[in-house]
């Protein structure tokens, strides 16, 4: 667990009330580029103003796994919905009756809805931004905007506000980091991801590499839509299901993996 340089409560408490955030911004104006180190890009920065800056609470955890002796593993799935292949796996995991948390890209919330209707109730939603571009390039007002406005997206549509933040392709920059914490995210990567493109052929070699390197409190990286490699990833769910079920791993959200380990649920 890092315990990083900022963060805030919800929405709705930076709309209401952050003052500290808010009116350092106002007090002391944005940082650009002629401010940071040189050679340095703006979206480095982890503190956006020059002025007073104290979101409250004052930190942003991230985590790649959590530590427990607990048995408990957590799916998750990157980029969707989309129609190649979010049913798919909606599909599977229902068969096999198991949660897993899905970071949404806003606007494919946005064009896809129907694929998601009716079909999230046992699963928690993460935020991967309105359009899947690199945070690690954006300045702070384009970060946040790019978070914000998937957060709207994905709780109208699934009507689960998103306290989970993944950043696309894990990159993360400082404004991601300020950007998170004026929105309250929890930023999640992932300890072990499936690699379809080493691993692929024949499909049993990646099977076996998930079953036998899955620890105790794994968060575990997949795609829901992507390159049609993933479809190896994605076919071979129900027999990692039941290989780790054999070595006697539950499955759980994310938010219920962090509250399990003591790192404070957060919202689904």
């Amino acid at each position: 667990m890092l315990r990083a340089l900022t963060g805030a409560g919800t929405i709705a408490g930076l709309a209401a009330g952050a003052a500290g955030t808010m009116g350092g911004l106002a007090a002391g104006g944005l940082l650009d580029d002629a401010d940071a180190m040189p050679g340095t890009p703006v979206s480095a920065i982890g503190v956006p103003t020059d002025g007073p800056w104290r979101p409250s609470p004052a930190h942003v955890d991230v985590s790649w796994a959590v530590d427990t002796s607990q048995r408990l593993v957590a799916l998750t799935f990157d980029d969707g919905p989309m129609p190649n292949w979010t049913p798919m796996v909606h599909d599977i995991l229902d068969e096999a009756r198991i949660p897993a948390t899905f970071f949404l890209v806003g606007q494919r919330v946005q064009e896809n809805a129907r694929l998601i209707h009716g079909r999230m109730d046992r699963h928690a939603v993460g935020n991967h931004t309105w359009a899947h571009k690199d945070l690690t390039r954006m300045t702070h007002p384009q970060a946040y905007q790019a978070m914000h406005r998937a957060h709207t997206t994905i709780a109208e549509v699934t009507g689960k506000e998103p306290g989970l933040l993944r950043p696309p392709m894990g990159n993360i920059g400082g404004t991601t980091l300020s950007a998170a914490g004026a929105l309250g995210y929890h930023v999640v990567l992932w300890s072990l991801k499936m690699r379809e493109s080493y691993l692929g052929h024949p499909p049993g070699r990646l099977i076996d590499y998930i079953v036998d390197n899955t620890e105790p409190g794994t968060i575990l990286l997949a795609h829901d839509t992507g390159h049609r490699d993933r479809l190896i990833a994605i076919r071979g769910l129900p027999a990692m299901i039941r290989g780790l079920r054999a070595k006697g791993f539950e499955f759980v959200t994310v938010p219920d993996l962090l509250a399990a380990a003591g790192t404070g649920a957060a919202k689904t």
